[in-house]
């Protein structure tokens, strides 16, 4: 039997579709979350930039997370906002990436291996959702199974 694979675009649309059924801010964290799914149905890296990624120092590779992180609201990430949130202002959209990604960079600060895996992970996202009180709760589980995930 045949498998069907959704097309690129019918890919990126439904996690579009499922961000857009959410307010700005939380939509722009789902979005962030699927950064490296979108980036790899848009081929993106692409070959020569992984060739060069290879070739890269730990602290290069570093610092091309801090600028990816930093720069987030300037590349794709504004795009597919935007799409998820048509009705948006340019300015909302930046700064709700911007908050999404510092949310899930204090998330990842606090987080302290320091007992059990689970609960180190949920007093982290509630130590960064302290700082970050505007998401909805659904958001705050995202980013625990997000944190522990990437944790691991």
């Amino acid at each position: 039997m045949e498998r069907f694979e959704p097309s690129a675009e019918a890919q990126i649309a439904a996690l579009i579709a499922s961000a857009a059924k959410q307010p700005l801010l939380d939509a722009a964290f789902e979005l962030w979350r699927w950064r490296y799914r979108l980036d790899s149905i848009e081929g993106r890296p692409t070959d020569e930039e992984v060739r060069i990624n290879r070739t890269l120092s730990p602290q290069q590779i570093s610092e091309n997370y801090r600028y990816a992180r930093d720069h987030a609201h300037e590349g794709p990430m504004f795009g597919y906002v935007k799409r998820a949130h048509p009705r948006a202002s340019d300015d909302a959209i930046r700064q709700a990436i911007i908050t999404a990604v510092n949310f899930e960079g204090a998330a990842e600060a606090q987080f302290k291996w320091d007992g059990d895996f689970w609960e180190c992970v949920v007093r982290a996202v509630a130590r960064a959702a302290a700082e970050y009180p505007d998401f909805l709760e659904t958001t705050y589980r995202d980013a625990r199974n997000n944190l522990a995930y990437y944790m691991k």
